[in-house]
């Protein structure tokens, strides 16, 4: 709970339509939902800062399959790996999980993002015609198969 302003913070600078606080107050509290954050130290050279959060993802899990639900990185963090590092974990927790398929949605005009993805072996699957507003724009569903038994 204690990274929920941040994450909210992330949330409003990164999307049009962005999720409420308490939409995010109540993922947290949801035994079912997978959280995860990545933080840093903004300034290693001063011992007194404390950690921060420099991104976060939200999925589920749920038998063999996975939805990623949303991921966002602090503006200033972007091309840092930060994404490239949660969606990694989600990926390797899911593998855990028996996870043999994932999905998610990403706004067509995306390329940083739709590249960090197929750099993880999703593919287009789909599209829902005017998902996303402000604006509106077509999003395209995304797929990763488990590539061996291991998730690999």
């Amino acid at each position: 709970m204690a990274d929920v302003d941040t994450i909210e913070r992330i949330e409003r600078a990164s999307f049009g339509d962005p999720w409420s606080r308490d939409s995010f107050a109540a993922l947290v509290r949801n035994p079912t939902v997978y959280l995860v954050v990545a933080e840093g130290v903004p300034d290693p050279a001063d011992p007194r800062a404390g950690a921060t959060v420099l991104g976060y993802l939200v999925a589920w899990f749920a038998a063999d399959e996975a939805e990623i639900a949303n991921v966002a990185v602090a503006a200033e963090w972007r091309g840092a790996g930060v994404g490239r590092h949660l969606l990694d974990v989600a990926l390797r927790d899911g593998a855990r999980r028996g996870v043999e398929r994932t999905f998610l949605e990403v706004r067509e005009s995306n390329v940083a993002a739709r590249a960090l993805y197929a750099s993880r072996g999703f593919e287009v699957v789909g599209r829902r015609r005017n998902y996303y507003r402000h604006p509106l724009e077509d999003a395209l569903i995304l797929r990763r198969t488990a590539r061996d038994p291991g998730g690999g």
